[in-house]
Formats: C-alpha cells, sequence, structure tokens
C-alpha cells in the first residue's frame, strides 16, 4: 500500500510504493541525468573520470553519483574513480558500508574485545572452582 510522501527534491506530495524515493516528476529528470552521466562515461577518455570531474562536466551531483554506485547501476569495475562515501571515515569505497580500513579496524577491535571477554571468564571459572579433597571415614 502506498503511503503519502514528501519530494526530498521538489518538496512535492507523492505516493510512495517502495519503488523511488522521489516524485515521478523528479524521477524522470534523475533518470535524464542518469543518461548523461552514462553517456559520459562510456567514452574511453573519461572511463577514469572522477566524482568531482562528472559532476563539472554533467548536471549530476555528488548524491546522485554515490547514489547510483551504492545502487549498482554505476559499476566500479567499469568505472575505477566511482564510489561512495565510508559510513565511517567517509574515504570512497565501491562495496558495502565501510570501507576496507575501517573493516579491518572494526574486525581488530572485535578480536580484541573477544580474547578479553575469554580472558575474564576464564579468571572467573578458575576462581569458582571447587577442590574435593578426600574424606577421612
Amino acid at each position: 500500500m502506498a503511503e503519502l510522501r514528501h519530494c526530498p527534491s521538489c518538496g512535492d506530495f507523492f505516493n510512495y510504493t517502495g519503488v523511488r524515493e522521489v516524485c515521478g516528476k523528479c524521477g524522470m529528470n534523475e533518470e535524464r541525468v542518469y543518461e548523461e552521466v552514462y553517456r559520459f562515461l562510456r567514452k574511453r577518455e573519461n572511463r577514469a573520470a572522477t566524482v568531482e570531474r562528472i559532476v563539472e562536466m554533467t548536471e549530476a551531483t555528488e548524491s546522485m553519483l554515490h547514489k547510483w554506485v551504492r545502487k549498482g547501476r554505476l559499476q566500479p569495475a567499469m568505472f575505477p574513480n566511482l564510489g561512495y562515501p565510508c559510513d565511517n571515515c567517509g574515504k570512497l569505497t565501491s562495496k558495502g558500508k565501510l570501507c576496507d580500513t575501517c573493516t579491518a579496524d572494526l574486525k581488530s577491535d572485535l578480536k580484541t574485545f573477544e580474547a578479553a571477554t575469554e580472558f575474564r571468564e576464564a579468571i572467573q571459572q578458575k576462581e569458582q572452582a571447587t577442590y574435593l579433597s578426600e574424606r577421612k571415614r
């Protein structure tokens, strides 16, 4: 079932059905800009263009480019300088929400935390250990 939302681009109301985050008019405008960007990038000399260069040469905004890369419409494998910002540090990445550096840091911190937790549990078990000795009859 559709819900009524404000279009973030133009402010008009539209029925949100889960397909687009913008109204139909702005969606058509985005598609036109996407076609322009794709035509620009298909030229051999523009395949290695940076996000800033694409924004300069087309009507696209950085947020549009980031959204298209995130959704997989523009493939970083074909256009190596495209990406979207890491949710943690802002460095460009092409997969997931975090860049490789932040992912490695997070994994390292998680391993350290798990090791500390295991160490604490081992100490607690050692303190709670019960020693039985032979009873005298």
